[in-house]
């Protein structure tokens, strides 16, 4: 089934959505993006966006970080986005790629005297890391500081770092890399948050740490605290914590709760999935596809 595009202020087929090889953000990364899933559920024939809002803010945010001005609210964008999903007419897991971005056709490294423009598509997308249990290695390549790119934001040019990384680790024969910041503490995946079980409290770096805030991140977080009373501390990670830890799994729009059974070669906890990670995983896998009326305001119906 094709796929369609909101593009130039209408909803195009996604192979005419195409843009000019002189677009700024094409040169210079000057665009931001995000990644939202819709969650097929087959029972109730219905598709249902995850924090959907939670995402449009944040990439807002990051519109104000580039000069990016957009003449739309939140609720534009979650109106355009639902449009565009129906108009697809997936009945499996999506996976919504919004991107704004300096649209003039313009040459010259700056943020002011630009326009700028939105898209959004959807695709079908299973698995982001498509293993049960994850091989991760600690990457040569670090994450940036806050004061040279914010990692906060999901600015396009910034994740050539991450590709960097990521292409590291599978040339090492991992399936992922887990990235340090400058300190040498522990930051984050390539494209996700990371979590470790240590003494039976969930922890995770803190946003201080060069990492993405990411709203799964903050789901398991809240999920952690209010369904199974756990202590969740956010703070700097030793990597020797790393190898220590009972149990490790990575969050992400894309990889959804992913476990790590290894790290550097090292077997994290007895190498298989710990029952720390095994309900928080059940619990949030219920959760997106709108099992679960206690949660459902996080959840959007598309069709």
């Amino acid at each position: 089934m094709p796929s369609y595009c909101y593009f130039k202020k209408k909803i195009v087929p996604l192979e005419e959505a195409q843009v000019g090889v002189m677009t700024n953000s094409i040169h210079y990364g000057t665009a931001l993006f995000e990644g939202i899933r819709g969650n097929w559920n087959a029972a109730k024939k219905q598709t249902y966006v995850f924090r959907l809002k939670e995402h449009y803010n944040r990439l807002l945010d990051g519109c104000r970080l580039l000069q990016i001005k957009l003449p739309y609210t939140v609720d534009d964008l979650c109106q355009i986005t639902l449009e565009v999903i129906k108009k697809s007419g997936f009945t499996e897991d999506i996976y919504l790629r919004p991107l704004a971005y300096k649209s003039t056709e313009q040459l010259g490294v700056r943020l002011h005297n630009l326009e700028a423009d939105f898209l959004v598509f959807p695709i079908p997308w299973g698995r982001y890391l498509d293993v049960d249990l994850c091989r991760c290695g600690v990457s040569s390549w670090i994450r940036p500081a806050n004061n040279m790119i914010p990692p906060g934001t999901k600015v396009a040019g910034i994740y050539v770092n991450n590709a960097l990384a990521k292409t590291e680790a599978i040339q090492n024969g991992f399936d992922e890399a887990i990235m340090l910041g400058a300190d040498g503490q522990v930051a984050e995946g390539s494209g996700e948050n990371i979590f470790l079980v240590i003494k039976g409290k969930l922890v995770t770096p803190a946003v201080h740490n060069c990492i993405l805030a990411g709203i799964t991140r903050d789901t398991i977080i809240t999920l952690a605290k209010n369904e199974f009373g756990l202590e969740v501390e956010e703070r700097s990670v030793a990597r020797g914590e790393l190898y220590s830890s009972q149990e490790c799994f990575l969050t992400g729009t894309a990889a959804h709760l992913t476990p790590v059974g290894e790290i550097d070669r090292r077997i994290v906890g007895d190498g298989q999935i710990g029952p720390v990670t095994k309900k928080l995983q059940e619990r949030y896998a219920q959760i997106i596809k709108g099992n679960d009326p206690k949660y459902m305001s996080w959840c959007t119906p598309a069709l």
